[in-house]
């Protein structure tokens, strides 16, 4: 399966597929309280649905700690970036 970047739209659940739309430019995203941008499955304008479950773990984690997801291992893939507010 394909994979693309995801932006996220603001204003709703991070989880819906129908709140990511694919990114035509890189994101200058890291860290921060928001969702910005996923690495997720895909070949439309919006990521397969559902997401994966690793996705919807990422994604939480991301929001709980801040930080980019996953965390470990250190120099691991990552597949969620944030931004701040």
């Amino acid at each position: 399966m394909a994979r693309s970047w995801y932006a996220f739209i603001p204003g709703g659940d991070p989880t819906d597929v129908e709140r990511y739309w694919k990114a035509t430019v890189k994101h200058s995203c890291l860290c921060g309280d928001r969702i910005c941008a996923i690495y997720a499955t895909g070949v439309g304008i919006n990521p397969d649905i559902p997401l994966s479950p690793n996705m919807h773990k990422y994604i939480k984690n991301a929001l709980l700690t801040g930080q980019l997801q996953p965390e470990t291992p250190i120099g691991s893939k990552k597949y969620v970036y944030l931004r701040n507010a």
